[in-house]
């Protein structure tokens, strides 16, 4: 379906919904397809296409919110989601704070490629696993699955917003492990996006030292011990480290209940000055990054913390509202930590007790920060040397003191499309054997 057609089709969801009562109102419509390659314990499995729609609805009346999702695109099925998204509303509870973007200069943004070429994705995928194979014997490919995604959406609301934003870009994802006779090791996973065929996949983002590092993990035995050392946070889980920290300390519910520790520090020191922590969609190394916002405005580049400096919390539109404070200009996950001036080789050499973390299972930390888990696919660091693989071990800490605690930031990075990050040590991490 052509943009143009997406759009009126926008407009004529507006106009059911204003039919029915809606003192404001907003909708996003998208329409996408795949072509997928799956491979299954090394060998091509399945190809296919497949093809989706979607309507998203949101309406205020009388200060009360209605919202509601189908995926039939058809104006008789929009017509009668309207209905009932008004009438969702209607028994909704009166809320001061809702609201639809306000007016802005709309735009219709392109990213990516217009016809993809699925034999040479084919080809860069079998070249991929020979490649592995070739380098890494004692790694298998498990499950892998590649596509390529085309989408096109359109987001307008009663305000005059419309935007429409046409994505194509390539994916790899793939789950692996290493074997040996009877040896196993634990399953880990890389994933890649890129805009174009031009390269070989496995010498994209840090796939290489991943899997010779899961040859090694072969060896694995169980740590016995108990220490509070440094932990190396891996770019493969450093997503997990931070981003739980930046969602918990910055984001909609505790900024709105006031329970962050964060909450008074806008402007503040909460942080290593070496760790910069910034929020970038837009940006030629993030692959398809948020043009719009879920809430309609337009996306901007945002830094969370810039040298330990708390800069932005990250709020939506609503919880801007709820909480008197400013609203992020994206809530996109694409994340960028950024590099620091310590070489990696530097940074392991310069840490005596500690635990190279590439994997990481935990749940959801206390309100404080407290927070526990299992580190996988790991290492021992010993008198600044990695030493010999561990199995699952527990690690705990507390993420404020661990943001506080950077002792090196690596002059490397990571990058899979979506996010940039380098190699982080954090002190005051305990690690605990069996």
């Amino acid at each position: 379906m052509e943009i143009s057609e997406i759009k009126n089709l926008a407009q004529y969801t507006l106009s059911c919904l204003k039919k029915y009562g809606a003192d404001d109102a907003q909708c996003k419509l998208t329409f996408g397809s795949v072509d997928e390659i799956n491979v299954d314990a090394g060998e091509f499995s399945l190809m296919r296409s497949t093809f989706d729609s979607s309507v998203t609805m949101k309406v205020i009346k009388d200060g009360k919110k209605g919202v509601i999702g189908i995926n039939k695109t058809d104006k008789q099925s929009i017509d009668k989601a309207a209905k009932e998204c008004v009438e969702n509303a209607e028994v909704s509870a009166v809320d001061d704070c809702l609201s639809i973007s306000d007016n802005q200069e709309n735009e219709d943004f392109v990213y990516g490629v217009d016809t993809p070429d699925r034999d040479k994705l084919f080809d860069r995928i079998n070249e991929y696993i020979k490649d592995i194979e070739a380098d890494y014997p004692k790694v298998f490919i498990e499950q892998l699955i590649a596509d390529f995604s085309e989408a096109q959406s359109v987001f307008a609301n009663t305000n005059g917003v419309e935007f429409s934003y046409k994505c194509d870009y390539y994916s790899m994802g793939s789950m692996y492990s290493a074997h040996d006779g009877e040896k196993t090791t634990s399953f880990n996973s890389l994933g890649i996006d890129f805009s174009d065929l031009d390269k070989k996949i496995i010498d994209q983002g840090i796939g290489r030292m991943m899997y010779a590092l899961c040859e090694k993990e072969l060896d694995a035995v169980p740590y016995e011990g108990k220490f509070t050392g440094t932990a190396v946070i891996a770019p493969s889980c450093l997503g997990d480290i931070i981003g739980t920290a930046v969602s918990n300390f910055t984001g909609d519910d505790m900024i709105i209940d006031s329970t962050s520790p964060w909450r008074d520090k806008l402007g503040e020191k909460v942080a290593s000055d070496k760790l910069t922590v910034k929020l970038i969609p837009i940006d030629d190394r993030v692959i398809g990054g948020e043009r719009y916002t879920g809430e309609g405005y337009k996306t901007k580049n945002c830094t969370v913390i810039n040298k330990g400096v708390l800069e932005s919390f990250t709020l939506s539109e609503y919880a801007a509202r709820k909480s008197g404070e400013k609203r992020c200009s994206t809530l996109s996950g694409c994340m960028e930590v950024e590099a620091g001036d310590t070489p990696y080789e530097d940074l392991i050499k310069n840490i005596d007790q500690g635990i190279l973390v590439c994997r990481f299972s935990g749940g959801v930390p206390a309100g404080n920060g407290d927070f526990s888990g299992v580190a996988k696919n790991s290492f021992l660091i010993e008198n600044g040397k990695i030493t010999k693989p561990i199995l699952e071990t527990m690690i705990s800490g507390n993420l404020r003191d661990m943001m506080q605690n950077v002792t090196a930031v690596s002059k490397e990075t990571a990058q899979d499309g979506s996010c940039v990050f380098p190699w982080v040590a954090f002190d005051g991490v305990t690690v605990s054997g069996k």
